[in-house]
């Protein structure tokens, strides 16, 4: 496995913990009330969304083209 490809490992992995603790953190707030809770939940879903971007544009971002795009 090449190190590009461990990075990629290691950010989706990433993803699934941040949006599965946010949910979990959101799940927890409807049933606790508690204002920190939902600002967790918020934030790691939105940790997660950026390294979603992230790894859609990790090609782009080290400077690897795809070939044959228009």
């Amino acid at each position: 496995m090449s190190l590009i490809g461990f990075h990629r490992l290691l950010i989706v992995t990433a993803i699934a913990f941040c949006a599965g603790f946010g949910v979990w953190e959101l799940r927890v707030f409807t049933r606790e009330g508690r204002l920190s809770t939902i600002a967790l939940g918020i934030t790691f879903l939105v940790l997660a969304v950026a390294l979603t971007f992230y790894l859609r544009r990790l090609n782009r971002i080290l400077g690897y083209e795809r070939q044959g795009r228009d």
